[in-house]
């Protein structure tokens, strides 16, 4: 059996891996065509980043929900770092009030997930709920999505994000999970989840419009 990975090797992984990911995250979006690049905008993708760290951390969820919280706040500036040297935006976005914002909803996500990806390793019904999150998050972002279809200011576009989203929604759960059977439940219980999903991103204000 492998190892688990020590509290060392866990905090310089969650701090790297956050750096990397905001940094990677802007290139992203820079670089890359649409609609691929429209992944680099998604809040659900950060949040899948937590659970597979998670997941990877295998075991304690308190570590799993630090290093998940602390890897997604890092993750902020690393973003904003890129943006300032690579197309030379503003440094104090750094410290502004939105990048602040996004960092209390990195803690929240980052916990979550971060805790999500260690039951997904577990047995039973804790397994089955941390599979279906990564899923479930990115269903939520695609119903945000198909909400925008059609709409004066995005026109049909969302369809390609959506479709996306959906994929990506069974792929990662047909990636972390081990068996046939545990595929299947985390599949149908995210469905429900992505609901109240879907309810948390309208109550903080991405109603899809």
């Amino acid at each position: 059996m492998r190892p688990h990975p020590a509290h060392r090797t866990v905090a310089l992984t969650a701090v790297l891996g956050g750096l990397l990911l905001g940094i990677l995250d802007f290139i992203w979006i820079k670089f890359l065509p649409y609609p691929v690049a429209e992944l680099g905008n998604s809040s659900a993708v950060w949040a899948v980043a937590a659970f597979g760290f998670g997941y990877w951390v295998r075991t304690g969820w308190v570590r799993a929900a630090l290093g998940g919280a602390a890897a997604l706040v890092i993750a902020v500036p690393g973003y904003y770092l890129a943006a300032a040297l690579i197309q030379g935006d503003d440094w104090a976005i750094l410290w502004a009030p939105t990048s602040l914002l996004w960092m209390s909803f990195g803690v929240l996500a980052g916990v979550i997930f971060g805790v999500g990806g260690v039951w997904a390793r577990g047995r039973g019904w804790w397994q089955t709920v941390g599979l279906a999150l990564p899923g479930a998050v990115l269903l939520a972002e695609a119903l945000i999505d198909a909400r925008r279809i059609n709409h004066p200011n995005y026109g049909i576009a969302p369809l390609w994000d959506a479709l996306i989203k959906v994929g990506l929604a069974i792929l990662v759960v047909v990636l972390a999970g081990r068996t046939a059977r545990s595929r299947l439940l985390a599949l149908a219980t995210s469905l429900p989840l992505a609901l109240l999903g879907f309810a948390a991103f309208w109550l903080a204000g991405f109603d899809g419009t």
